[in-house]
């Protein structure tokens, strides 16, 4: 953040300070009114982003209240590179080019008027909590500007594939697993440490020879700070290369990474820090207040190692030791995911479990090493930690890295600069993906596979990916208590709507609430047996036994096993909201509406939004006399202050009492047959 607010400032002084302060002034009240904020809480310099925690959908909608106000059209390269008003503001100035002491398209008392934005049918939907744009706001009769760099896709034979890097026999049981051998130095043995492994958007191109010795350089660093194998480190940063020479260097000096969200607050950080008893902390870039009591390493000190090569705090091959791995059956990874109750637990994985993974679903996804693999599900998530560093790296293919927040403009600009062959995302993104795009267009011509996961994908959104992608949609399914995806639509057998069949070495069954298996037809709960289930929750022995029962794990998925096999996802078998592929208690969602003056009442459930995915609905009861409007507005600041941009509510819907059972609790069916 520091570095874009530099880049800005910078930018700033080579033009017109009073047409770049109009300019700012403008845009400050636009970003007020997407984001119902006052003006000052909306400076110049704050990180969109980082500071004013603008989610994705709210990004779009200020991308298209500027181009509406300034009459220009961005590209999605710009609008995604856009992280504050004055950055905003630098950008226009370069994109008008109009001449010295002239203003931009208007003056700042009309800022108020254009912050409005365009009229509703050309601008994306509401983001949550939005209020109605004002009805002053003068009708334009101007059209969307079509989208950038849109062209036909010339038509091309296809290569031949180039193989897979081929599979390492499976290691006796008793004998200690390498992850760093099998992910990295294996394909430099082979004489592929040339080829790229990430293309990350710091560093460039990163070979796997250059990322192997990264991860030597932070295996000395642990010894050099005297942490000892088995040591525990909380890895909290962005997606880069460096994030993942952090994970193979704790690896290599036999230490456990427990990847996190850097979105994640300081409290929260904090409990996980010390639920994990993390002796190591990996910070992107150092804090201004460094933690007491661990040892800290930075992906920045990572960066200017791989820069260089010189040893500094994050580098130290010469200290290194030779990697031995792991032992089967011992924790190897931590990542956390939330329960019931919304306390976030920590799931222990075998590293067992993760070469099981790699040759159970990794055959079935068959990855190739001239594939190039493009990711939105971040590391700190078990889907993208799979996809962007596990899979990809054993299939010695090319990962393209995305920074910050991910949303359709970066999503775009990535897909035109990189052309993946392969694409990870979940099914609203892809939802938010399609209008722009159409059949044949160039930045998805090179694709020839897409996964979806996180949440079920509706069989009508599956059929639009494949008609506008033009690629196999692989549906897959999959928990953080099993490793990884456990069930999935094979490649060359498409299954729109269904959850596929169980990946080679799981074994699915559906079973009612007292374990035992029900016929084909009946609804039940998802439980997988096999190598990739978790050795168990951190000190969670209650959790453990509802969860890791009966010989497997239960997801906490309600499925049904059709006649042919498949698989069929219903719904959560308890109350957690599924948004986006995060798994939210609707408690932890009310407590903070119940903090809102004027609200008697409130329940949240899941509902479908417009391309039938499931998100948040607030149903609220209001104080007798309460302005409704006052309550949204004072809704959507708390939402916005103390709940993670995932989780806040879709939708509002005031009621004058909420439904209750015979024995006075919520009746929640009814509000989500209502929500419906």
């Amino acid at each position: 953040m520091a570095a874009g607010r530099r880049a800005a400032r910078q930018g700033a002084r080579r033009v017109s300070p009073e047409r770049i302060s109009d300019a700012v002034e403008r845009l400050r009240h636009i970003v007020a009114s997407v984001l119902e904020l006052d003006l000052a809480e909306v400076p110049a310099e704050a990180s969109f982003h980082r500071d004013l925690k603008m989610d994705s959908l709210e990004k779009v909608e200020f991308a298209a209240r500027v181009e509406w106000a300034f009459g220009v059209a961005l590209s999605d390269e710009e609008a995604s590179g856009i992280d504050s008003a004055l950055a905003a503001a630098v950008l226009l100035d370069a994109r008008l080019s109009l001449p010295a002491g002239a203003v931009i398209a208007g003056s700042a008392p009309e800022a108020a008027r254009s912050a409005g934005g365009p009229p509703a049918a050309l601008r994306p939907a509401p983001a949550a909590l939005r209020s109605v744009p004002s009805s002053t706001v003068p009708a334009q009769h101007s059209t969307p500007p079509s989208a950038a760099g849109l062209r036909p896709a010339p038509s091309r034979s296809p290569s031949p594939p180039a193989p897979s890097s081929p599979r390492r026999p499976a290691p006796s049981p008793s004998a200690a697993i390498d992850l760093v051998d099998r992910l990295t130095g294996r394909h430099l043995a082979a004489g592929r440490g040339d080829r790229t492994a990430y293309l990350d958007p710091d560093l460039g191109a990163v070979s796997y020879r250059a990322l192997h010795e990264a991860a030597r350089g932070y295996a000395g660093a642990l010894l050099a700070q005297g942490i000892a194998p088995g040591a525990r480190a909380l890895v909290v940063a962005e997606d880069s290369a460096a994030t993942v020479a952090a994970v193979l260097g704790l690896w290599w000096h036999g230490c456990v990474p427990v990847p996190v969200s850097p979105m994640l607050d300081e409290a929260a950080l904090d409990l996980v820090a010390a639920d994990c008893a993390a002796e190591v902390i990996h910070l992107d870039t150092a804090p201004a207040d460094p933690p007491a009591g661990t040892v800290l390493l930075t992906g920045d000190a990572v960066r200017t190692g791989i820069r260089t090569g010189h040893p500094n705090a994050a580098n130290r091959p010469d200290l290194a030791r030779p990697s031995t791995g792991h032992l089967p059956g011992l924790t190897a990874l931590i990542q956390y995911t939330s329960g019931s109750t919304g306390r976030p637990k920590g799931v222990r994985h075998a590293t067992s479990a993760i070469t099981a993974m790699l040759d159970g679903f990794g055959s079935l996804l068959a990855l190739r090493a001239d594939d190039t693999v493009l990711s939105t599900a971040r590391m700190s998530f078990g889907y993208g930690f799979g996809s962007s560093v596990l899979c990809a790296l054993d299939a010695g293919a090319t990962t393209a890295l995305i920074r910050g927040a991910v949303d359709p403009h970066t999503v775009r600009a990535a897909l035109r600069r990189h052309r993946p062959t392969v694409l990870c995302s979940v099914p609203r993104l892809y939802a938010a993906l399609l209008d722009p795009l159409h059949p044949g267009d160039d930045s998805v011509a090179a694709l020839r596979l897409c996964l979806t996961a996180g949440e079920n994908c509706p069989a009508d959104l599956n059929h639009r990916i494949q008609e506008v992608f033009g690629a196999p949609v692989m549906n897959c399914l999959g928990a953080t208590e099993v490793m990884h995806v456990v069930v999935a639509t094979p490649p060359d057998r498409p299954m729109p709507g269904r959850a596929g069949v169980a990946v080679p070495g799981a074994t699915a069954t559906v079973r009612d609430e007292h374990g035992r298996p029900v016929p084909d037809g009946t609804e039940g709960r998802l439980h997988i047996a096999g190598p990739t289930v978790a050795l168990g929750y951190l000190d969670r022995p209650d959790d453990d036994r509802t969860t890791f029962a009966d010989g497997g794990a239960y997801t906490g998925d309600l499925v049904r096993r059709e006649a042919d096999g498949t698989l069929t996802h219903l719904c959560r078998a308890d109350d957690i909201l599924n948004l986006g592929g995060y798994k939210v208690p609707p408690a932890e969602i009310e407590a903070v509406l119940r903090t809102v003056a004027g609200i008697r009442d409130c329940a949240v459930v899941g509902g479908p939004d417009a391309d039938g995915l499931e998100c948040a609905v607030a149903f609220v009861v209001p104080e007798t006399g309460a302005d409704e409007e006052t309550i949204r507005r004072a809704l959507r600041a708390a939402v916005r202050a103390d709940l993670a941009l995932y989780k806040r509510p879709a939708r509002v819907e005031f009621v004058s009492a909420l439904p209750a059972t015979a024995t006075g609790k919520v009746a929640a069916y009814r509000l989500r047959e209502q929500a419906s």
